[in-house]
């Protein structure tokens, strides 16, 4: 308090000499931008000594000398507004400036848990929101890696696990449920998340559901759900970009650079706008990435466009239409197994290097009315088509069409009792000579009920009817069930408490596919089975609040179960064809798993008058083994491709125009792959040299980003990250090395 005081008379006391020698500056008034109060005691900075405060009306002068003056206008709570002045002689210009509240981390509001809006911090599950602002300052642009990044998840060769609850599955199905706009977006044909087509642009935020959440969301949400909500449109409009390019270095081991003296480069280009015309919202984005790769045979080139139109209706406002469209194109190869641990980690076997043409394509019309605080009703529809063409492989070829229909209904019924009953179908057709030409049926119905007793406590009960079937072959009706709790101990510490089952039935991909990649055969699996699961938490998440601090702490302890685990096991299988068995890998019902394990997370943010500092970090401590399904008890035998630890750790401020941020990252080792890489029959004709490397480096390991960025006005911004600072050497998945240390420079702009 002291602090600010002296630092507020010296603003005053250095604006009073500024003004007995000049007649030229800057006044107006502050004002909260949502109700439009005055806001006593705000910054206005311009330099390092000119600034001065508000008064107690919100009102303010600055003298300032004649040219050119970069101004902040700053407050607790706020968003920070920067302004570009140029100022004449004798000239006083009149700024009336508008601040927006900067939402506590408390107080985010979510869709995800209930599917209806709510503060997070009384949602009965774990929840993570991401910010955009996340991953443009360490030059994310791929979903992948930004999930990846994110405390308590890992994707490993595109197969998303939320606290160790999935492995790694040859890139066919999913426990993670991925959405847009609370629509899902997996492939028709092998279940698995197109990582590729997310759109990073016109976001609001990214909201992830730790644990199982089939109650709400169905099949594939056995482990989780991941949310990329868009954002809505303003009057005042929001357009950007950016253009990217970067280089990788030469990997730590000498031995493995193949590309000679040339450099590996890449680059990406963004442009995005958003602006309410009317009662008409628009939205569009264009997105295209090019990158040749640090390992050879490994291209990928990716562009992506996206639409959003929405309308209010001028003479029921209640009613709202509209529809999104995504449409996307990849040209890539995918790295499967290396040459060699020696000189050709970081070369694709040729065998196994398979060029992909893939088309992508989304539209998505609905339709809502609701009458805000009483009830609301949306229909929500998806129709869409993937192309996979293999122009060196035609008989890898495929092609899925499907079609979604989603209708939620929400109704307050008193102050105390709130209803949301919803309705799914989805029905998908896959042609493919990788395949066979097959067809999925999905059907559900779910009803959740939420009642408040009282202002503190919060209780949650769902119920959900799951129907599937594949080529006209029924599952049986699969009844799913959900509770929660969530109390307010204190005016910002929330105990919560959740328990709910899991289920996922298995995709196309994995009941018929039959390949061979090099060394590597897929067989099918046409009795394959649903598997399922329960997990239970309970958890605290305590609002901080202390001098120029704002933020939130988050620790759970959890325990999931699942039965039937689907898994990739290498044996001797019947080839379709021939009947004769041969050595392969094929998906089965194996695992009976548990995983124990603990979570932390936290955020801090601290916006004083020279410097707006953020940390964050979390850990992630998971126990995850198989146990016995008859005497009920564990094994001492670990998941597959899962980890006991997991941390990150980041911080950026800025100081003026000036933003350097770090992150660091730590991963334990792999506590258990496939036999097959390590029994001596077997691992040398599939990946050479892999049994040593792996006894040697499967010690986990840390890696480090750093960042930094040059606001060189309000509207452009210059910043540069190393990725993988250290240049540490590292896999996910045997034979997958990931990048080393690689460079980034990128020019932005946000208007």
């Amino acid at each position: 308090m002291m602090r600010t005081l002296v630092f507020s008379l010296l603003l005053q006391l250095a604006s009073i000499f500024v003004l007995i020698a000049q007649d030229t500056g800057i006044r107006g008034v502050l004002r909260d931008a949502i109700s439009r109060e005055p806001l006593p005691g705000a910054t206005i900075i311009s330099g390092r000594l000119q600034g001065t405060t508000s008064s107690i009306e919100g009102t303010y002068s600055l003298p300032l000398t004649i040219g050119k003056h970069v101004v902040r206008f700053q407050y607790i709570g706020y968003k920070t507004v920067i302004k570009d002045l140029f100022l004449n002689e004798g000239q006083w210009i009149e700024l009336e400036i508008l601040l927006e509240p900067e939402a506590r981390q408390i107080d985010q509001v979510v869709v995800s848990a209930g599917r209806v809006e709510q503060r997070v911090a009384e949602s009965t599950v774990s929840m993570s929101v991401i910010m955009p602002s996340r991953y443009t300052m360490t030059h994310i642009s791929g979903a992948q890696e930004l999930i990846t990044k994110s405390p308590g998840i890992e994707v490993i060769d595109g197969q998303a696990s939320v606290r160790s609850g999935s492995g790694f599955s040859y890139g066919a199905g999913s426990r993670v449920l991925t959405l847009i706009d609370g629509l899902p977006i997996l492939a028709a044909d092998a279940g698995s998340i197109r990582w590729g087509f997310l759109p990073l642009e016109n976001l609001a935020q990214i909201e992830i559901i730790k644990g199982a959440s089939s109650v709400l969301y169905g099949s594939s949400a056995l482990n989780g759900v991941i949310n990329f909500r868009t954002a809505r449109a303003t009057p005042e409009g929001r357009t950007s970009f950016y253009i990217e390019s970067g280089l990788y270095d030469s990997p730590s081991n000498p031995d493995w650079k193949w590309w000679g003296g040339s450099i590996r480069s890449f680059g990406s280009v963004s442009f995005s706008h958003l602006k309410k015309y009317g009662n008409n919202d628009l939205g569009i984005s264009l997105f295209a990435v090019n990158d040749p790769g640090y390992r050879r045979l490994n291209n990928d080139f990716l562009s992506r466009l996206s639409i959003s139109l929405r309308r209010q209706n001028s003479r029921n406002p209640s009613l709202e239409y509209g529809l999104n469209m995504l449409v996307g194109y990849n040209d890539k190869r995918d790295f499967v197994l290396w040459e060699n641990a020696v000189t050709g980690a970081l070369k694709q076997a040729p065998s196994t290097a398979i060029n992909l043409k893939g088309t992508f394509f989304a539209i998505d019309p609905f339709i809502g009315y609701r009458q805000k605080g009483r009830y609301s009703h949306d229909v929500k529809m998806r129709i869409q088509l993937s192309d996979n063409k293999f122009p060196d492989s035609p008989a890898q070829q495929s092609l899925a069409l499907s079609f979604l229909t989603d209708y939620q209904s929400w109704y307050s019924i008193n102050e105390r009792w709130n209803m949301n009953v919803g309705f799914f179908q989805y029905v998908a057709r896959v042609q493919s000579r990788f395949h066979g030409d097959h067809s999925a049926l999905n059907m559900a119905a779910y009803i959740q009920a939420d009642y408040a007793l009282g202002q503190k406590m919060k209780m949650v009960g769902g119920l959900r009817a799951e129907h599937n079937s594949m080529n006209g072959e029924a599952d049986k009706l699969v009844p799913l069930f959900r509770a929660g709790i969530n109390h307010m101990a204190l005016s910002h510490t929330f105990i919560r408490a959740s328990w709910g089952q899991g289920y996922r039935y298995p995709s196309v991909a994995e009941r018929h596919a039959a390949t061979t990649l090099g060394a590597v055969r897929i067989f099918p699996n046409q009795v394959l089975q649903p598997e399922s699961g329960w997990n239970t938490e309970i958890g605290i998440k305590q609002g901080l609040s202390f001098i120029d601090w704002d933020g939130m702490v988050d620790v759970a302890a959890f325990y999931m179960q699942n039965k039937d685990m689907i898994e990739y096991l290498f044996g001797s299988y019947p080839d379709p064809v021939s009947g004769l068995s041969q050595p392969g890998f094929r998906a089965d019902n194996t695992e009976y798993s548990r995983v124990y394990g603990a979570e932390l997370e936290f955020m801090l943010l601290r916006n004083s008058t020279r410097f707006n500092h953020t940390l964050s970090g979390g850990y992630l401590y998971t126990y995850p083994v198989e146990f016995n399904s008859f005497t009920g008890l564990n094994t001492d035998k670990f998941l597959k491709y899962r980890r006991k630890h997991a941390a990150r750790l980041s911080f950026n401020t800025r100081f003026r125009s000036i933003e350097p941020g770090i992150d660091i990252y730590y991963r334990s080792k792999i506590l258990n792959i496939d036999d097959v890489f390590l029994r001596p029959d077997s691992r040398e004709n599939i990946m050479p040299g892999f049994f040593d490397y792996w006894g040697k480096n499967n010690t986990g390991y840390f890696l480090a980003d750093l960042s930094v960025a040059w606001h060189i006005t309000g509207t452009y911004k210059l910043s540069f990250v190393i990725k993988n600072l250290t240049n540490t050497e590292y896999m996910t998945r045997p034979g997958d090395i990931r990048p080393h240390r690689n460079f980034s420079l990128r020019i932005s702009g946000l208007f």
